[in-house]
């Protein structure tokens, strides 16, 4: 099993959970955080002064998905979500060695 962690901006989440509803993903886990990367912040006025946000609004989404269709899962991510402009996002894989769902007992792949 594969672990994936998704980090994409705020806008792009709908579209996102489009996706994996139409890839058959059972569920996921939605978290919003502040990020810091090659975007280096974004500059803003506030009553005419100029400033700095370095750590901008990200979404992280975790799920867990079969090691057959993370691939072909990861791909359509990225051509969906895909645009030229810096700071779009990043998938992390993380192997998964097993779980358990609690209600039934269920383990590996039968729990996702």
């Amino acid at each position: 099993m594969k672990k994936l962690e998704i980090i994409i901006k705020p806008d792009d989440l709908e579209t996102l959970r489009d996706l994996l509803e139409r890839n058959q993903v059972n569920g996921m886990m939605v978290e919003n955080i502040m990020g810091y990367g090659n975007q280096k912040g974004i500059k803003q006025n506030y009553r005419g002064t100029e400033y700095t946000s370095y750590f901008l609004p990200k979404v992280k989404v975790e799920t867990v998905t079969t090691d057959e269709r993370a691939p072909a899962l990861i791909d359509a991510i990225s051509r969906e979500l895909k645009s030229d402009e810096i700071g779009s996002g990043k998938i992390f894989v993380y192997t998964v060695d097993d779980a358990v769902r609690i209600r039934t007992g269920e383990t590996g792949e039968d729990a996702i």
